[in-house]
């Protein structure tokens, strides 16, 4: 019974699959280890995905240590996904 109902609550939490494909939310086993978060620390913001997202950012210090892994791995990964990005192109480079 625990197991149905903990699939029911992440597809709740996560939307179904057309809008999990659509804003990348992260793989199973991120979704699974920040789950009992969400529903502990966030469970009003559910079923929307971007505001419990949101939410467990915010309430990064409350987070477990699997789910805030997954956080910071995320932020790591977009720090270096902008280390070669363009810099700001002001007057003077375009004379």
């Amino acid at each position: 019974m625990f197991k149905y109902t903990f699939v029911v609550m992440l597809a709740a939490l996560f939307g179904n699959g057309a809008a999990l494909a659509q804003e990348n939310r992260g793989t199973s086993e991120q979704r699974a280890a920040c789950a009992p978060d969400a529903f502990r620390l966030c469970a009003s913001y559910i079923p929307d995905a971007s505001n419990v997202e949101a939410c467990l950012r915010q309430r990064k210090s409350d987070l477990s240590d699997a789910c805030r892994a997954v956080f910071e791995h995320a932020a790591a990964t977009a720090s270096v996904g902008t280390t070669g990005s363009l810099r700001y192109r002001g007057a003077r480079d375009e004379e």
